[in-house]
C-alpha cells in the first residue's frame, strides 16, 4: 500500500510536463521561474527528479537530484530549467528550438545500497554508484535504451562517475532507485507546444 502512495496521477503527470515546458519558456523568454500553484497534494510531495530533455530523438539535456526538501513541482521546474541551460555537455536551449524538444519527467523513489550486485534489476532500477569524490548515475531507461545487461550497466555508470568500468567491484558504494518515468508523447503529445 505505501508503494502506491508515491505514484502520481496521469492528470498530476500531465501538469509536471506541462509546467516544465512552459517553465522553460518563461525562463528562455524572461529569465524567471513562473510562479505555480499545484492543482493536487501529490505535487506538493518532496522527492528527487530529473529532466531530460530530447531533440531529434537524441539526448538534448538532463539533469536531476535524488533528494529535495522542495516539493515535486518546484524541483520539476528548477531541474528542467537546469536541463535546458546548464548541462555541460550541451550549449544552452534556445527558444527556437524548444517547439522540437520533447520533455521527459523521472520521479525517483529514495536511495537504497545495495550489498550484492545481483540485486540490481535491469530495467527496473537506475544506478548511483559513489568512489571517493567520483559519483555516477544512469537512470533506469537507460540500460533498457541500450540494451545492457546488469554487467554493462554497472561499467556505464561507473565511467559516468569518471571512474574505470570495473571500479563497482572494489569499494564503491552503489545504489539502487526506481523511477516513475513519463514523457510528452507517452501522455498523446497533448502537452507539447509549438
Amino acid at each position: 500500500m505505501e508503494e502506491k502512495e508515491g505514484l502520481l496521477t496521469g492528470e498530476e503527470k500531465k501538469a509536471l510536463l506541462k509546467l516544465a515546458r512552459r517553465t522553460i519558456e518563461t525562463y528562455l523568454r524572461e529569465g524567471r521561474i513562473p510562479a505555480y500553484e499545484p492543482p493536487s497534494r501529490g505535487l506538493l510531495t518532496q522527492r528527487g527528479a530529473f529532466v531530460t530533455l530530447h531533440k531529434d530523438s537524441r539526448l538534448r539535456g538532463c539533469i536531476g537530484t535524488f533528494l529535495s526538501t522542495r516539493p515535486l513541482y518546484q524541483t520539476v521546474q528548477e531541474m528542467a530549467v537546469a536541463a535546458a541551460t546548464q548541462d555541460p555537455r550541451f550549449p544552452p536551449l534556445t527558444l527556437e528550438e524548444l517547439p522540437e524538444v520533447e520533455i521527459e519527467i523521472s520521479v525517483l523513489s529514495p536511495l537504497k545500497r545495495i550489498e550484492d550486485v545481483k540485486e540490481v534489476e535491469v530495467g527496473r532500477h537506475g544506478l548511483y554508484i559513489v568512489k571517493g569524490l567520483n559519483r555516477g548515475v544512469l537512470l533506469p531507461q537507460v540500460a533498457t535504451e541500450q540494451g545492457w545487461d546488469r554487467e554493462t550497466f554497472l561499467a556505464h555508470t561507473c565511467l559516468k562517475a569518471g571512474l574505470p568500468p570495473d571500479a563497482w567491484k572494489e569499494g564503491a558504494d552503489i545504489y539502487t532507485f526506481t523511477a516513475d518515468v513519463f514523457s510528452e508523447s507517452d501522455l498523446g503529445g497533448a502537452t507539447q507546444g509549438g
